[in-house]
């Protein structure tokens, strides 16, 4: 059924598109013979241009992970309460995007900042393709204004990371050692509900992930306050632990492909990818120089120019 929703959707975007195309031939047509005005022609001249547009980005989202869901993590960087406070207004935004994109968003663990903001945050979001569209957020994101905490009202530079992975289904098979795999509970804290606070609901998971091809061992630690239930947040942290286990597995293809393509231009996923210049009223993406004045819009969830442009120049090397 999931193959044949895919194919259903490939078969309308392109019926839309040719509906479009032939809209507009039959009207050109009319304005040659003076019976349509050119302004009806060039307004179906956009919708078919926004047409194929739409349907050339869906054809950059063709990897097996880009359909899969998403796992958004945000770190604050140094700096203090003003990194915490840029880090809780990116949180904010990916969640007004993911308002506009009619997606399920879910945090599933918190840790609020010393003064204002939050230190990290994990936001779990269920919706086609939102890994598809979310993976050109991977990087550092550099927010330069004057602080509202800093009382000489100096301009400071404040840096958050934001790691993405895709959110795994049951059709993406993951193998977990279980005799590598150790849980920790305690009490959860922050936005959780009246109870959650009360008993030990809030598990941390710890897995220590040997890789295959050197033999080299890492712990990776998940923790997840979501549910009201310790049972709950297990299952949970489990298919976030699925998910970051199938993330280190793109890595590898990713890095294969990179050494085939060495000629080709490399995104470094964990350097400085968009600059957010409040006095200037610039957002500017520093991989395909794509940049509006409209901060206000941007930080409201309207982040799909700069997903649109990561993806077409991109979409089709990563």
């Amino acid at each position: 059924m999931r193959k044949l929703k895919e194919i259903r959707s490939w078969i309308k975007g392109y019926q839309n598109v040719k509906t479009h195309i032939d809209d507009l031939l039959v009207l050109f047509d009319f304005f040659k013979d003076g019976e349509a005005e050119e302004d009806d022609v060039v307004q179906q001249y956009e919708k078919s241009l926004e047409a194929i547009e739409s349907l050339e980005l869906r054809n950059m989202l063709r990897k097996e992970e880009d359909k899969l869901g998403a796992v958004i993590k945000i770190a604050a960087g140094a700096g203090g309460t003003e990194a915490q406070d840029w880090a809780e207004m990116l949180y904010r935004m990916y969640v007004r995007w993911c308002e506009r994109k009619g997606y399920k968003s879910e945090i599933t663990n918190w840790l609020n900042g010393d003064e204002a903001g939050i230190k990290t945050v994990t936001i779990q979001i269920e919706g086609e393709m939102a890994f598809g569209y979310l993976k050109s957020e991977n990087g550092v994101h550099r927010l330069v204004r004057v602080s509202p905490f800093n009382a000489q009202g100096k301009r400071m530079t404040s840096f958050t990371s934001v790691f993405v992975v895709p959110l795994v289904d049951d059709s993406i098979e993951i193998a977990i050692n279980q005799a590598e795999l150790t849980w920790d509970t305690f009490r959860s804290s922050g936005a959780g509900g009246q109870n959650v606070n009360k008993v030990e609901t809030g598990v941390r998971l710890r897995y220590n992930y040997r890789d295959p091809d050197n033999g080299e061992t890492r712990e990776i630690v998940i923790e997840n306050t979501e549910s009201r239930s310790q049972f709950g947040n297990k299952d949970n942290a489990l298919r976030l632990l699925k998910s970051q286990l199938y993330e280190i597995e793109l890595e590898k293809r990713r890095a294969a492909q990179a050494k085939i393509e060495a000629g080709k231009k490399k995104i470094e996923w964990g350097s400085q990818i968009r600059s957010y210049v409040f006095d200037d009223r610039r957002v500017k993406d520093h991989r395909t120089n794509y940049q509006t004045s409209d901060v206000q819009g941007v930080m409201d969830g309207d982040l799909d120019a700069f997903i649109k442009a990561y993806l077409m120049e991109f979409g089709g090397d990563d």
